[in-house]
């Protein structure tokens, strides 16, 4: 009999011989023997990165300086401190004679970066592209080509939002009047008081008329059209930007700009204007906050309180106030009118969220990458689970090795058969043969097969070789050491139904599995959705009567009566509350995630819920603008929350949730990026309490099913971040497909 061992066995068996190997036939571009140079300039820095920090920076700046690669990947776990290594590894570039560098980031964490830019980098500038002030910023850059770059390094940081976001214009021509003598049959002139008068459309430059394709005039009732136009004879634009309301005087924009910020009401802000004027608060305002919160009246006394200095302080590193022009795409400016090269380096934070094809960010995420001279891409999850995750990622950051590779755009420009090769080298693709029976012919029964192609979850050895190994810098938060981050843990806990809970469940499930298999049978995927998401939500929102209803037809499918009552938790609520009563008891506070806050609303019920068992909760929720979050978060601790509750989807990138050490799922939904993001949002560095991750299910149920395949296909997902799931390549080259098909298999089986 054969002995099997796993292949993550075999690895620790046999992994000092392999390593060698491959170190031989490819050496590694960087050994581990930092540079001299660099080290010192990440010495010189005012916050200064930790020593794994230091060896992915060393990496990342080898690989793009020496070894000349137009880009590189920081694949680092979350709350490693992707930023303050990308911070340092512009630095240490800075040093080495780049200048300028632009950040595309998240729209809720633009205010963050300049903060920690400002905090790391001594003397370095910082432009925020965010606002509607994005446009008197974009021609001063302009204005900056051919001239002498400054000693500090420039940072243009541009919130991802904005970065594909259009603006305000309208036609602008002129009209003229033209003459029209008519004329008898016979071709005699008429008398000249039958002459007819026309107005006309013209160049409002050089009064050429304009004409449509057959050589009509155009009348300006012509315009205003879809079109932004320019002169066919001198080349003049026939549009203009318009700012959207009606235009405000300096004094009340300045006032409105006042009336945003905490602690100033309409009184206050009258008061300062009269003091100090609109011109000093716009400049103070616009360029220097500091001055601001230090404000003295002429008795030399402080304008604001400690209290109320420090919450202003805070608010106003994440605004940006608007005394300038309209808005204005940025990309569509930096294509047009700034140089190829202009930017040194372009660094793009959360870089997997632009892997999808039709992604407008992610289509102009790539104009910029193509206008930079280098590009270092920040992810926590490089791929969830599909081969294609990567192809348009690589393509619009690397475009040039994978034409080498032989990924081209067809003759229409599309790339959709490029990803589709690039799923059958690299990932994995099921070719789904069904076959049916036909007519019947005089010698024998005719037979019909079709051939369906569906992707599955996999990515191959050859494809992390060449495409991800030779690009990324790996760093673990267990790497950064064991007296930088506390213990971790996450644990599932298994929550039983109550008999009542139970029985509806199972009468639920049985029908719809019922009407749904017999949906597939006709080859009906319609209901697969609606069953779906019922199963999962229904045993967390039996507080309500569920009705299901065919999507296309909407006749009943089936019924489910309510079976608690609003101020009567659920079994999984009852977990929850113990759970944070008794994380109150320890000092902790918890943060809750439900990811029912749309129709099946649950948050407002567990705050209700949580607050008669006695604490304090505050509800996170998607009208709290997102570059507003982060201080909305710490006035609700400031306030003494217990428990913070909202949707995984609301903050999980970027925002550091220290004072939450204890994290709870009441449900996961299917993203493998929101779930291993919003996992670690309190176990960052910074985190001095150990941090448990407590996922709740119920037993029994579709929820554990869906529990099941969401770890699986995480596993996928950590086969391209440096880590070997156990169940190695039967994990690599599992035949499941998206997790709600799985999912549906399961169930119809």
């Amino acid at each position: 009999m054969e002995n099997v061992i796993s292949l993550s066995q075999f690895v620790e068996d046999f992994g000092d011989g392999l390593l060698e190997a491959v170190a031989r036939q490819n050496p590694p571009v960087h050994d581990g023997t930092p540079d001299p140079f660099r080290e010192l300039v990440m010495d010189g820095l005012t916050r200064k990165p930790f020593d794994a920090q230091r060896d992915a920076v060393q990496a990342a700046v080898k690989l793009l300086n020496d070894a000349g690669e137009p880009a590189a990947i920081i694949n680092a776990e979350m709350g490693t401190g992707k930023t303050m290594m990308a911070i340092s590894a512009a630095a240490v570039m800075h040093a080495e004679g780049a200048r300028r560098f632009l950040v595309v980031s998240p729209p809720h964490l633009v205010y963050k970066w300049r903060r920690e830019i400002r905090e790391t980098i001594a003397g370095a500038r910082v432009w925020v592209l965010n606002g509607p002030d994005t446009l008197r910023k974009l021609i001063a850059m302009r204005g900056m080509i051919g001239l002498p770059s400054p000693d500090e390094p420039e940072f243009f940081v541009l919130g991802r939002v904005r970065m594909r976001m259009g603006f305000h214009w309208k036609p602008v021509v002129a009209v003229r009047k033209r003459h029209v003598r008519q004329f008898t049959e016979d071709g005699n002139e008429r008398s000249r008081s039958l002459v007819k008068t026309t107005e006309v459309a013209a160049c409002p430059d050089c009064g050429h008329v304009l004409v449509d394709v057959e050589g009509i005039p155009l009348p300006p009732a012509a315009f205003p059209d879809d079109m932004r136009r320019s002169c066919p004879e001198c080349g003049v634009a026939l549009w203009t930007l318009i700012r959207p309301g009606k235009p405000k005087s300096r004094r009340d924009l300045v006032r409105q700009a006042l009336l945003q910020i905490p602690t100033i009401g309409p009184k206050s802000a009258d008061r300062l204007l009269s003091v100090f004027g609109e011109e000093a608060l716009e400049e103070m305002l616009s360029d220097n906050v500091y001055e601001f919160v230090n404000l003295m009246d002429d008795k030399g006394e402080l304008m604001f309180a400690d209290r109320q200095a420090a919450r202003i302080e805070r608010r106003l590193a994440a605004l940006e106030f608007n005394f300038g022009q309209g808005g204005y795409q940025p990309t569509e400016f930096i294509k047009r009118y700034l140089p190829r090269g202009f930017f040194d380096l372009l660094i793009v934070d959360e870089g997997h969220e632009f892997k999808n094809e039709g992604s407008a960010q992610g289509q102009a995420m790539g104009v910029l990458a193509n206008h930079v001279r280098k590009v270092l891409l920040l992810t926590g999850t490089l791929m969830g689970g599909y081969a294609d995750d990567l192809f348009f990622l690589l393509w619009r950051i690397m475009p040039q090795r994978m034409v080498e590779d032989g990924f081209r755009p067809n003759g229409r420009g599309s790339l959709g058969s490029a990803a589709m090769e690039f799923m059958r080298q690299h990932g994995i693709l099921k070719d789904i043969y069904k076959e049916t029976e036909g007519e019947s012919h005089r010698t024998s029964r005719g037979k019909q097969v079709t051939v369906r192609t569906v992707k599955a979850p996999g990515f191959g050895p050859k494809g992390i070789a060449r495409y991800v190994l030779p690009f990324t810098v790996f760093l673990k938060l267990k790497d950064i050491g064991a007296d930088v981050l506390p213990p971790y843990e996450e644990r599932y806990v298994d929550v039983a139904m109550e008999p009542e809970q139970a029985e509806r469940y199972n009468h639920l499930a049985s029908t719809l599995t019922a009407e749904l298999k017999e949906a597939l049978r006709k080859g009906d995927n319609s209901l697969l959705g609606v069953v779906l998401n019922t199963l999962l939500a229904w045993p967390d929102t039996c507080f309500r009567e569920e009705v299901v209803k065919h999507p296309r037809t909407r006749a009943l499918l089936a019924f489910a009566g309510s079976v608690y009552g609003e101020d009567e938790p659920t079994p999984k609520e009852r977990a929850l509350i113990d759970l944070c009563r008794k994380e109150k008891a320890r000092g902790r506070r918890v943060l809750a995630y439900t990811v029912y806050t749309g129709t099946r609303d649950t948050s407002g019920r567990l705050k209700a819920l949580l607050e008669q068992a006695g604490l304090k909760v505050g509800v996170l929720k998607a009208s709290v603008d997102t570059s507003h979050r982060e201080d909305w978060i710490m006035e609700q601790v400031e306030r003494g929350i217990d428990v913070l509750v909202t949707n995984p989807e609301l903050v999980k990138t970027g925002l550091d949730l220290l004072d939450f050490p204890t994290i709870a799922f009441m449900q996961t939904g299917y993203n493998v990026y929101t779930l291993q993001q919003a996992a670690r949002r309190s176990w960052r560095i910074g985190q001095k309490l150990p941090v448990d991750v407590v996922f709740l299910g119920y037993a029994d149920t579709a929820q554990t099913t869906c529990l099941s395949l969401m770890a699986k296909k995480i596993a996928v997902a950590q086969s391209t971040s440096g880590d070997m799931p156990e169940t190695g390549l039967d994990v690599l080259n599992q035949d499941g497909d998206s997790i709600e098909v799985e999912l549906a298999r399961r169930l119809a089986a």
